[in-house]
């Protein structure tokens, strides 16, 4: 094994050494090719990298031999955790072939399953820049670049308003006297460059993320301010005086602020400076020099909140159902999503999603006005101090419309000085999305005015909690305290809100311990909902299953896998199985799935499913139990194989599926990852007459016309930015494909009727094509600068499951354009889809 690359002397240039050296090459090269017929693939790795430091002129020939050893290689290294060597091995074949896309592509997939993401960003962008047509590349930086390089940094850079309000917030302070800047999570280094552009002496900016930093860097040199900006890749709370800086700052900035305000550590990071980082705070009447005092930008916030009827939250957050295609949901039990399990777990997660509200599928109605529900002074160490060790604080919020009450929608207004704040309500336009609580685990979920929704607000953990949320209907409040006040004095609870706390803990202290929770992504339990989806699969594995015979005859499966045995039983042909064998069905649908329970119920089926997670084989059972199943009916794929890589297997040695159900489409609306080899591996594990679900994939797409999506993907030249030269540098991790798009919902113009782009067979392959050219006609003139698309997946040929479909679990995704085409009614336009593995392309053609 290798560890470093052989450096053997070379002759020195008479005749006797070259032909010394051509003999050793030789025998190295015939060396390494033994290795490789042995599979000894260390020491065939070792001979080439012998062979090409001898002989660097053999590079070209051994080239694709070389980089098959090295990945064999890296894969076995790889499987033994021997992490080192490997990434040494890697870094010598690119010593040897520096600008080899394909061994840089390579490098980078396995910094990425290592978790290195950064490091196989830049790998992966290296890929594509050698050659833009890796399509393998392409994808992997594609997929990695969502991760460094999150969609909101083109959102919140494009918001012209929010630049500008910062901008001048800054601007007063530095003209005041704040003239050295410390900006916590610069990101792209705006608000340093705000700053520095104002007049500030001294600024330092940190930077966690090293692809953010990196970038930064840039864009800095870019703007000509690096010598008066100094970048530190690192966490403020890692900062230290005079170590990093020399001495403390008078003002420090920072916009780490998500939709529910402190989930990204502000308040963390505020205790920090102001203890180590920051001079002292102005004390009030103090008339000092105005320049010797610290203060933070933003200076406060105030959060509030809107109890709110959403039918879109409620059925990415409540099952709403107790029969799902004739499968029974036992009432013990419960399924809860993340952000509500988060509420009792500890774990430091986000007890909220994020939603921008004004653009929810079918809106919202609101159900309470709007109320306060806390105001955090950040110039003031002492109450950020105690804001983490405060008690929750109940609240009592009257109702004022009658409806269902799905969620507590959070916003807030930041407040950067005395004069400038930045309001994120729904009815703004703002780079900020707002915070959902979702509403959980009541009894009856209608409100009516009047009535009151209780609730506990909190910063313990350094998230903001809004939990325990309920109602007190107005008929039930007198019954209640009447109840109540017979263990305690009425009087002593203090005020309204506290009472109304206690009341709801009475209402729902009662639990269950025979109940089974289990939690679940949001797009699993829309996916529960997805009566559709449930109704078309019985159907069509209903359809499969009556058209085998009773009797199966072995026969052989399909020609085209010639190394899967061919024969049933102990390898005789023609042997008739007993016909009590049942049917098998293997379900590998990512997470939680209610199919191989909905299979069980269609006969002699022996269903498998492929979920991972103790709660969820135990919710399975819990329901196949309610469901009369016989004991052992459903059982657990993965309980039942050494490699969970390889989950497609024979259920027996001697046996076939009947059908295996196929994830196909990710929830984010793209096509899975390796589908087609997956369904080639399936291919070959079905009985005659046996089916892959879906057996085809039908995508659509139509031309449109929208800004939104331009603002989302890319900065738009320097006018957002105030003139700061930031586009061209972020703008390398725009992607073209943007996902988790609501079609219904997203601001748009289409500009012609929905077209079929692409066929993907997964039953009959030769049917595919990799590239075709689909004419669209224009039915409205205007600007494309998108491609929206989605899917029906085919079950069969009667049942189609639409993923655009008003109870579709998944979401839709665009291809948006570099450069929108300008186009009149009655024009064509040509769209190329090009087809690759699993990954798909669309360029538009005029």
């Amino acid at each position: 094994m290798p560890n470093s690359r052989p450096r053997p002397r070379r002759g020195t240039g008479d005749g006797a050494g070259a032909a010394g050296r051509d003999r050793l090459v030789a025998r190295s090269l015939q060396s390494a090719e033994h290795c490789l017929g042995a599979q000894d693939f260390g020491t065939a790795y070792a001979h080439y990298l012998l062979v090409l430091s001898l002989a660097p002129e053999l590079k070209e020939d051994v080239k694709e031999t070389f980089q098959y050893t090295l990945f064999k290689w890296a894969e076995e290294l790889d499987a033994l955790s021997r992490i080192q060597d490997l990434l040494g091995c890697y870094e010598q074949a690119l010593e040897l072939f520096p600008d080899d896309e394909v061994i840089c592509n390579s490098m980078g997939e396995h910094l990425f399953r290592m978790g290195f993401r950064d490091e196989a960003a830049g790998y992966f962008h290296k890929a594509v820049k050698l050659n833009p047509d890796f399509s393998d590349a392409k994808e992997n930086f594609y997929r990695v670049a969502n991760w460094l390089v999150e969609r909101w940094h083109f959102i919140m850079l494009n918001d012209t308003k929010r630049n500008r309000i910062y901008n001048a917030a800054i601007q007063k302070a530095v003209c005041s006297g704040s003239k050295s800047v410390l900006d916590i999570g610069t990101g792209t280094g705006i608000l340093s460059m705000f700053a520095k552009k104002a007049g500030a002496d001294s600024v330092y900016a940190c930077e966690l993320s090293k692809t953010m930093y990196e970038l930064a860097c840039d864009v800095v040199a870019a703007n000509k301010m690096e010598t008066g900006i100094k970048l530190l890749h690192m966490k403020s709370l890692d900062i230290e005086i005079p170590k990093h800086i020399p001495e403390r700052v008078s003002l420090v900035v920072t916009e780490t602020v998500d939709a529910g305000v402190f989930g990204e550590g502000i308040v963390e990071s505020l205790i920090h400076a102001w203890e180590h980082l920051l001079l002292q705070p102005k004390t009030k009447g103090e008339n000092g020099d105005c320049g010797q005092y610290g203060k933070v930008i933003p200076a406060s916030v105030v959060i509030f909140g809107m109890a709110v009827e959403c039918a879109e939250i409620r059925r990415h957050h409540r099952v709403g159902t107790k029969d799902i295609a004739g499968i029974h949901l036992p009432s013990n039990v419960k399924f809860q999503s993340l952000a509500y399990s988060s509420v009792d777990t500890g774990e430091a997660v986000e007890p909220y999603t994020t939603e921008k509200m004004s653009r929810i599928p079918g809106g919202y109605l609101p159900l309470t006005d709007c109320f306060e529900i806390m105001k955090v002074d950040f110039n003031s160490l002492q109450e950020l101090k105690s804001l983490a060790a405060k008690e929750p604080c109940p609240l009592s919020v009257p109702a004022v419309k009658e409806g269902t009450l799905d969620a507590v929608m959070v916003w807030f207004v930041l407040q950067l000085d005395d004069e400038h704040s930045l309001s994120t309500s729904p009815g703004e336009e703002t780079c900020w999305e707002q915070a959902v609580y979702p509403v959980q685990a009541l009894a009856d979920y209608r409100i009516k005015s009047g009535d009151r929704v209780t609730m506990e607000a909190s910063c313990q953990d350094c998230y903001l909690r809004i939990q325990n949320i309920n109602i007190l209907h107005l008929e039930h409040e007198m019954e209640v305290i009447n109840n109540f006040t017979k263990s305690k004095d009425l009087l002593s609870l203090g005020n309204e809100a506290e009472l109304c706390s206690a009341l709801a803990n009475l209402q729902t202290s009662r639990a269950d311990a025979l109940e089974q929770t289990c939690v679940l992504e949001p797009t699993e339990i829309a996916l529960l909902n997805n009566i559709p989806y449930h109704e078309g699969f019985r159907t069509a594995m209903r359809t499969v299953l009556s058209s085998l015979a009773p009797e199966k005859l072995c026969q052989p499966v399909h020609t085209h896998c010639q190394d899967i045995e061919m024969n049933c039983g102990s390898g005789q042909t023609g042997t008739t199985p007993s016909t009590s064998d049942p049917f098998y069905v293997l379900d590998v649908s990512e997470g939680f799935s209610l199919l191989p329970v909905i299979a069980g119920t269609l006969g002699e089926v022996k269903p498998y499913s492929s979920v991972e997670k103790d709660q969820h084989c135990i919710a399975l059972d819990l329901i196949s139990e309610a469901n009369h199943f016989p004991k052992e009916t459903l059982e657990f794929w993965l309980r039942h194989i050494e490699d969970e890589a390889a989950v497609l297997q024979r259920p027996k040695s001697d046996k076939l599926w009947s059908i295996i159900i196929l994830d196909v489409i990710e929830p984010s609306g793209l096509i899975q990852q390796e589908i087609m080899e997956k369904a080639a591996i399936s291919r070959c594990l079905l009985q005659s007459g046996g089916k892959i679900f879906p057996q085809y994939v039908l995508m659509f797409g139509m031309l449109v016309e929208s800004q939104t999506l331009v603002e989302e993907s890319a900065v738009q030249g320097t006018e957002h930015t105030l003139g700061l030269n930031i586009a061209p540098f972020i703008n390398q991790f725009q992607v073209p494909i943007r996902v988790f798009l609501d079609l219904s919902s997203l601001p748009c113009v289409p500009l012609s009727q929905p077209v079929e782009l692409l066929r993907l067979d997964l039953m009959t392959p030769y049917l595919n094509t990799s590239d075709r050219e689909v004419k669209v006609r224009i039915c409205r003139s205007g600007r494309v600068t998108a491609v929206p698309f989605w899917f029906h997946l085919c079950l069969d040929d009667e049942v189609r499951l639409d993923t655009s479909g008003e109870a579709s679990h998944w979401k839709q995704a665009a291809v948006v354009l570099d450069n929108p085409i300008r186009v009149n009614e009655g024009e064509e336009l040509v769209l190329s889809v090009q087809h690759h593995k699993s990954n798909v392309s669309i360029t538009v053609k005029q």
